[in-house]
């Protein structure tokens, strides 16, 4: 068994070459053959042909059947033929033994044509050694209408000859020229698999602490060029998503270490002393229960995207109208607003049927009213609408906030990330997470969440959701 790819492309090289070999070998060799025994065959033919005029010019002459045919016999010039002529009873009457004694019988005088010559092979003719091709014909001699039989003969000696010298540099020459090409081969396919060879040792190089290195491209033209090309272009790929992962940690980390440390300080301080006021014991308490929900509600966003990544949450999808969701949220919106004293309010609500998850899509928005209320001003006020188009849904969440700077708009949607870092996440118990959260259940719909504008009046968010086949049939 060979293991090596560049082994096994040179049997296969090898293997192809050898069968074509093979075929044109034979090719050459019945193609030869069959050239040479039809130049014996013409030659046969043409000594009948010569024979039968001589026959005639003779007779013509005035000579004897028998004197005809001797001086036919004699004047035959084909050193390798020989002739015999006999009457039409059998009996020879002339005979040229050519170079070699050879005894043929007269076939069967009722199978010989009299307008066609009849050519066949005698194997292991006279002598034992060599085949002949032997040409027989019966004619009829005018003007006396006298008739013979000619017989003529070659050996086959020549045409073995040859056909045994070609076999024998196919013989030869086979094995050199497969010798040959596999040495070619293996050296080819070891120069073209170069590149592989340097893609593998430069990738048992790369680790997880490594990723920005980059495979050789020697042409980035050909299949190798595409294939090492490709695998940079993974190579990034895993690069950015390490460095997202080990950035998710780290902020993670921290948003876990703060509620902990609240926490810690707090049970440390109240127990630092031995007696303290209930007051004091419930005012730390308290604290501790505020950054306990807040350490919940990290865990459970984060287990959520942890799910969402691994595509293991189960989506439970329900007829359902929007527009109630809508009117749903803005009521739970006004309580979230209670403190700031921001007003929530809906706008243009059509209704909506859809198919979704009602406990996702509650939360998306959720998500984005919460977001909008911290961030709007005393006595603002936060807008929600539903327009519905020609194939989507387009639900809006606008605030009267200062908006978000220009450098951070293309990052808000990525997790624990804040526009305004000066602001700290116990000022709001968030984590970053929302955005994040609202744009994956978005997605989760076949829809999108986008920032549609953001000024010193205010942020506006556009979610897109698809028409489903209930909300067209309404």
């Amino acid at each position: 068994m060979i293991d090596t790819v560049r082994g096994r492309l040179t049997l296969w090289y090898v293997s192809a070459l050898a069968l074509i070999l093979a075929l044109f070998g034979i090719a050459v060799y019945v193609m030869l053959s069959r050239a040479l025994h039809r130049r014996v065959d013409q030659a046969l033919r043409s000594t009948i042909e010569i024979s039968i005029t001589s026959l005639t010019h003779d007779t013509q002459e005035g000579q004897s059947p028998p004197s005809a045919a001797q001086s036919t016999a004699a004047e035959l010039s084909h050193p390798q033929q020989a002739m015999m002529i006999f009457d039409d009873s059998g009996q020879l009457l002339a005979t040229h033994p050519g170079e070699e004694d050879l005894q043929i019988q007269l076939p069967d005088r009722t199978t010989i044509p009299d307008a066609d010559v009849t050519l066949y092979t005698v194997q292991n003719g006279g002598n034992g050694n060599t085949n002949h091709r032997i040409a027989v014909r019966r004619v009829t001699i005018p003007p006396a209408g006298t008739p013979y039989i000619i017989l003529a003969s070659q050996p086959l000696k020549s045409v073995e000859d040859e056909l045994e010298s070609l076999r024998e540099i196919l013989y030869f020459a086979a094995p050199i020229v497969l010798l040959v090409a596999g040495f070619g081969g293996w050296f080819l396919a070891r120069q073209g698999l170069a590149p592989v060879t340097a893609m593998a040792r430069s990738a048992r190089q790369i680790g997880a602490g490594s990723l920005d290195q980059k495979l050789p491209v020697v042409n980035p033209r050909d299949e190798l060029g595409q294939l090492a090309t490709t695998f940079n272009d993974l190579l990034a790929r895993l690069n950015a998503a390490f460095e997202e992962q080990r950035r998710f940690m780290a902020d993670a980390s921290h948003e876990l270490r703060n509620p902990l440390s609240v926490m810690s300080t707090a049970a440390g301080v109240t127990l630092k002393k031995e007696h303290r006021a209930e007051e004091e014991y419930r005012e730390a308490l308290q604290m501790v229960a505020e950054q306990t929900r807040r350490l919940s509600r990290i865990v459970n966003d984060m287990f959520m995207l942890a799910r969402a990544d691994a595509g293991q949450y189960p989506l439970r999808k329900r007829t359902l109208y929007l527009n109630d969701l809508l009117e749903e949220v803005a009521r739970a919106g006004v309580v979230l607003g209670s403190d700031r004293r921001a007003s929530v309010q809906v706008t243009n609500l059509p209704e909506a049927v859809f198919h979704g998850d009602e406990d996702l899509l509650r939360q998306m928005l959720l998500n984005l009213v919460d977001n909008a209320v911290k961030f709007t001003p005393s006595e603002g006020a936060v807008t929600l609408s539903l327009e519905r188009r020609k194939d989507e849904y387009l639900l809006s969440v606008a605030d009267a906030g200062p908006g978000i700077p220009a450098e951070a708009r293309h990052h808000i949607f990525e997790r624990f990330y804040r526009a305004d870092r000066a602001r700290t996440r116990a000022e709001d118990g968030g984590a970053g997470l929302g955005l994040a959260i609202a744009r994956w259940i978005a997605r989760a719909h076949d829809g999108d969440i986008e920032l549609d504008d953001s000024g010193t009046t205010g942020t506006k968010f556009i979610i897109r959701l698809p028409l489903t086949n209930g909300a067209k049939k309404s």
